[in-house]
């Protein structure tokens, strides 16, 4: 499932790129026909991609927010719950090396 997840967020990625050359394409178009000027259409390619990389960013941050919530409920371990038993067993062996004390006769 993790395979099918990564391979849907790399195709978003060259979704991403393959934009960004269908975009300047486009733009470059209109600059040819004088539809725009070449300052003009680096502004909007500028802008646009600026505009998906910040896309791409909040859809990253909701998937690490989605795969949070899914390890959450099914009940995986996270680091910190493994460092916190970690923390309590070498406590734990820490007593039992301790010498008991001479009972009173």
């Amino acid at each position: 499932m993790i395979d099918i997840l990564k391979r849907g967020l790399l195709a978003g990625i060259g979704a991403t790129v393959t934009t960004k050359e269908r975009v300047e394409a486009a733009l470059d178009e209109f600059v040819a026909k004088g539809k725009l000027s070449a300052e003009e259409a680096k502004a909007a390619t500028d802008k646009i991609i600026a505009e998906g990389k910040e896309e791409f960013e909040n859809q990253r941050n909701a998937w690490d927010e989605f795969t949070a919530e899914l390890i959450k409920k099914a009940n995986f371990a996270t680091q910190d719950d493994i460092r916190s038993l970690e923390e309590k067993i070498e406590a734990l062996e820490a007593k039992l090396k301790e010498p008991e004390p001479a009972a009173a006769e």
